[in-house]
């Protein structure tokens, strides 16, 4: 690798790192985090959490199903538990690179079922394109059937959306033009990444096959419950943590919809697993629920620090289960 290809990499990590850093001391500041250790040894009820682990386990399964359906027609076919495995280990790499997890799981899957790594790319970018789509239709009637809550809300406790958006400080301005400013960034690093793609014309054709694959999917209805079980999923993984506080136990599947959605889009900002992004975003709702700022702030940390973990058990087990995989030799292999 070039040395300037290594400055450039190390500098988006540590701005990265920088980001998600910022924005957390500022929502921190001056917090006392002893109460987020009274909170998980005495006042949370783990059994909700527990029983939401199952739910972010299969979010991921379930991605990595159909991204074996999705590499099937443009030739490859990578087993089923090593298409799993990788998907496992891109999201834990991506808490250390942001991003860097949809080119590792490419190129686990090149090196154990020699899977061509331009394909397998092609697909990954298809797949995220109909996430993106999927979430901004969720995102678009959740919001618009919520509106009438957000109403409801000013009327009882005599607030207006003034109101609400004079509360909205400075600095909540500052760290909302940073995030948005940090897409655009993300934005053009992935475009000049692909410039680069352009000038191999081979590496191009197999993402473009990976691509339109999703049209010749043998069985569409398999794929479309694939896409739907992963969201399904990931929702649940995170509604059941309402079950945990005393503060989002009564809030209701309608405020949980509604945070999840904007923390799922808080999360494009390129920062480890969102970290920042997803706790500012998410807490602000939750204060628009009536949360109290102490309660938000126990809750997003404490649900993201724990889903993290999982992430990263995940990432260990399928390191572990692919030092004892062998690789696959013959294209006959599935």
């Amino acid at each position: 690798m070039k040395p300037k290809h290594i400055v450039n990499d190390t500098l988006k990590v540590v701005l990265s790192l920088f980001l998600g850093g910022a924005i957390l001391y500022w929502m921190y500041r001056g917090f006392d985090f002893k109460q987020v250790e009274q909170v998980m040894l005495h006042e949370m009820n783990w059994t909700w959490m527990l029983l939401s682990f199952p739910f972010g386990i299969m979010a991921q399964v379930f991605r990595g199903w159909r991204w074996r359906q999705s590499l099937e027609p443009v030739g490859e076919k990578p087993r089923s538990s090593t298409c799993i495995h990788a998907i496992f280990i891109s999201y834990a790499t991506s808490l250390l690179i942001p991003r860097i997890g949809e080119f590792a799981r490419c190129a686990i899957l090149r090196r154990y079922d020699k899977t061509d790594f331009p394909k397998a790319l092609g697909t990954v970018v298809a797949e995220r394109a109909i996430d993106s789509l999927l979430v901004l239709a969720v995102a678009g009637i959740t919001l618009v059937s919520q509106m009438r809550i957000f109403h409801i809300f000013f009327d009882q406790t005599g607030t207006s959306i003034d109101a609400v958006i004079d509360r909205f400080s400075t600095a909540g301005y500052i760290v909302t033009g940073i995030c948005a400013a940090a897409v655009g960034v993300l934005l053009h690093f992935l475009f000049k990444r692909m410039a680069i793609y352009n000038k191999v014309k081979e590496t191009v054709r197999g993402i473009w096959q990976g691509i339109n694959s999703v049209k010749r999917v043998r069985n569409k209805p398999l794929y479309l419950f694939f896409t739907l079980a992963i969201w399904g999923s990931y929702f649940l993984h995170y509604y059941l943590t309402f079950f945990c506080f005393e503060s989002t136990v009564s809030l209701g599947m309608a405020c949980a919809m509604v945070t999840f959605v904007v923390g799922s889009i808080a999360v494009i900002v390129p920062t480890p697993n969102g970290a920042g992004p997803w706790h500012f975003a998410v807490k602000t709702m939750l204060i628009l629920y009536a949360v109290g700022s102490n309660d938000a702030l126990n809750f997003v940390l404490i649900v993201h620090s724990v889903q993290t973990l999982l992430v990263i058990v995940l990432g260990v087990y399928a390191w572990i289960a692919l030092a004892f995989t062998h690789q696959k030799e013959t294209a006959e292999m599935s």
